[in-house]
């Protein structure tokens, strides 16, 4: 038998920059020039449209070839295929190419919607993604995750695709709601947990100031987030094992999302999450319960929750672990701490002890 090995080890180079600021939008087209742009198509949504995507297409209408502005409406329920497909052929019948790139302007929803059509537009289009929402800057932008809902569960058609660049400015957040700031912080808070006891410390001793947006500490957080996503996602592109780790809070959050049709935000899901994973890990041994008050004292001094709604049930939220991502060979894989700063890939959790943990968690 005649065997021809394929090795595409060392064929592309995925590496990329994150450029971090404040007020640094007067520098987008200098960094934009480090990279080849032929054709500029740019995908946002009707609220960041308003506030910052016309700023930004005007910038590059003068020193790019700008081709079109394509807008949807704002929202988790615009992240399913149909939306896709109508991208697509919007691109299509805008005569995008091989050479275009896709510049995504907005939150997670859209950095995931563009990141997804442009790594199956005509089998892959350059990505540029400018994040103006804090979940974005710090998480969904890095790492090259992307893909859209299923009505069975998030994120269960996509893709591992890089950006070629990634350009947060601070500044951006200055028109984020406060709801949808909370939003990011989960995220924020996620990595302290997880891998950084000194970055979890400093958030403790810096709530008012993060609150109030100060332009320093913004820079502060967003970059630290993105350092230690960078430093995992580098071991670990294609979550093979230890990137893992950044699902600590998804698992029952993204179930908490589901069972509420989305009208939980996903922040407001994740701090529940890591709440009830924090209150299994002490459940099972693995952690303190001084650990699990660190943790919800600083979730709660954020203003986001630390109780799961009454108006969803236990099994509810549990029924959607059935197509939980990381599932593997019928077994969910548990992200559990077992101090500020570590966490552990947990197999075996009996369903009974997550019920049990969920029911003391509601309403408190």
């Amino acid at each position: 038998m005649t065997r021809v090995e394929v090795s595409l080890k060392k064929l592309e180079d995925r590496s990329y920059t994150i450029h971090i600021g404040y007020k640094c939008l007067d520098r987008l087209c200098e960094i934009l020039s480090e990279i080849p742009l032929n054709s500029v198509f740019v995908i946002t949504d009707r609220n960041v449209e308003k506030l910052w995507a016309g700023k930004i297409i005007a910038l590059l209408e003068k020193r790019f070839p700008y081709r079109g502005l394509i807008s949807v409406e704002p929202g988790e329920e615009q992240k399913n295929l149909l939306t896709i497909k109508k991208l697509a052929r919007k691109l299509v019948s805008m005569k995008a190419d091989r050479a275009s790139t896709i510049i995504a302007v907005g939150g997670g929803v859209i950095g995931d919607i563009a990141g997804f059509l442009a790594s199956i537009f005509l089998r892959g289009v350059s990505f540029i993604n400018i994040p103006t929402t804090l979940l974005a800057q710090v998480d969904s932008s890095v790492g090259g995750k992307t893909g859209v809902d299923l009505p069975e569960g998030k994120n269960l058609v996509g893709t591992f695709y890089q950006p070629v660049l990634v350009f947060a400015d601070v500044d951006f957040l200055s028109t984020l709601p406060h709801e949808e700031f909370l939003n990011g912080m989960s995220e924020v808070i996620k990595y302290g947990i997880i891998m950084d006891t000194e970055f979890f410390t400093f958030l403790e001793s810096n709530v008012e100031k993060i609150l109030e947006k100060e332009p320093d500490i913004l820079i502060k957080i967003v970059s630290q987030s993105c350092k230690l996503k960078r430093e995992i996602v580098e071991k670990d592109e294609k979550e093979a094992g230890l990137r893992r780790i950044l699902n600590f809070g998804h698992t029952i959050g993204h179930s908490i999302e589901a069972a509420s049709n989305y009208r939980i935000k996903h922040g407001w899901a994740v701090s529940m999450g890591m709440v009830a994973a924090s209150h299994l890990a002490l459940e099972y041994g693995m952690t303190e319960p001084e650990e699990v008050k660190r943790i919800e004292n600083l979730i709660d001094r954020f203003g986001l929750p630390v109780c799961v709604p009454e108006d969803l049930t236990a099994d509810e939220i549990v029924q959607g672990l059935t197509y939980d991502k990381k599932m593997v060979d019928s077994k969910l894989r548990w992200i559990l701490p077992t101090k500020i700063g570590s966490v552990n890939v947990v197999e075996g959790i009996k369903t009974d002890d997550v019920i049990n943990v969920l029911r003391r968690l509601k309403g408190r």
